[in-house]
């Protein structure tokens, strides 16, 4: 009897233990600083790792171990795709061997799968450079294109913890308030920023110039994905001299030497714009910092030129 009642206890005490447990956190695994920001907003109570940093070229990451370790535990992973991470997800995904985040499955989320791209190409071929036939990729630098994505990704998320569902939908509306918000301040902010022509390093701000009406006249890079050479910094003098655009653009994970090597030829001024979301950065720690930065920063540098 005595025994009987021991076991009794025990069971009871591991039910009640059960119950005080907390449930473990979804892992959310993102490619790229931007979408960990976003998926903050949406699942404030996952664990989120990001894999890069925003000074990292998110086109070129090394398979490291401790990236594999991370994909390993993922119950879902958020990434750009439109091949901006091909180079080095698909090895990852093969080496964490985790069914969950393999392709096709609820725990694989690519951003740009969710929107219409700009630059989509009929046809591709390697004469062309690192071009990305499904389109653009850096579609972080859309705001209405973000709000698309919160709203795919919180039903992606439903989808994988549907007893969170109410929570994940409440996060969603309060995250589009304010974004909408921001969003017409940012664009009645930036109007001045319409008809400005700009030379770029790569098609980064793509998204961000559709929507603020810049216009990109050249581009650093002679194809996508090569560095630039002498001959073709000459041809972007030469085109200065026939239609002189405001600012010389780069990201902060590209080198600025060639921007500033063209600066100094044309007397045109050089911006080393936020890339993505830096989290140690009080005014880059969200997409919404990432934002203002870069729109103050563009206006501040159009301002100065004159």
């Amino acid at each position: 009897m005595v025994r009987t009642c021991s076991k009794m206890w025990a069971v009871a005490l591991t039910v009640l233990l059960s119950a005080a447990a907390p449930a473990r956190a979804l892992n959310i695994f993102a490619c790229e600083p931007e979408w960990a920001s976003l998926a903050k907003e949406l699942a404030p109570e996952a664990d989120i790792y990001s894999a890069t940093t925003a000074y990292q070229d998110p086109h070129y990451v090394q398979a490291r171990p401790s990236l594999i370790a991370k994909l390993r535990r993922a119950d879902l992973f958020v990434c750009s795709g439109s091949e901006l991470e091909i180079g080095w997800l698909p090895a990852l995904q093969m080496r964490a061997n985790n069914s969950k985040v393999r392709d096709g499955q609820p725990g694989a989320f690519y951003a740009a799968e969710q929107v219409e791209r700009l630059d989509v190409l009929g046809k591709v071929d390697r004469s062309m450079g690192d071009v990305h036939g499904g389109g653009n990729p850096h579609v972080h630098w859309s705001p209405t294109r973000i709000e698309q994505i919160a709203k795919a990704l919180t039903q992606r998320l439903i989808v994988i913890e549907p007893a969170n569902a109410e929570r994940y939908q409440q996060q969603l509306a309060s995250f589009l308030q304010r974004w909408q918000t921001q969003r017409e301040q940012w664009a009645a902010q930036a109007s001045s920023l319409n008809g400005v022509q700009v030379v770029s390093y790569h098609t980064s701000y793509r998204y961000l110039y559709d929507w603020l009406g810049i216009e990109q006249v050249g581009d650093l890079e002679p194809k996508p994905g090569l560095p630039p050479t002498s001959g073709h910094l000459a041809s972007l003098v030469s085109l200065h001299k026939q239609k002189p655009y405001q600012l010389i653009i780069y990201a902060s994970y590209q080198d600025g030497k060639a921007a500033n090597w063209l600066s100094s030829k044309t007397g045109t001024a050089v911006l080393g714009l936020p890339y993505s979301v830096d989290p140690n950065k009080e005014q880059l720690v969200d997409l919404f910092g990432l934002y203002q930065t870069a729109i103050d920063q563009l206006l501040a540098a159009v301002a100065a030129d004159g």
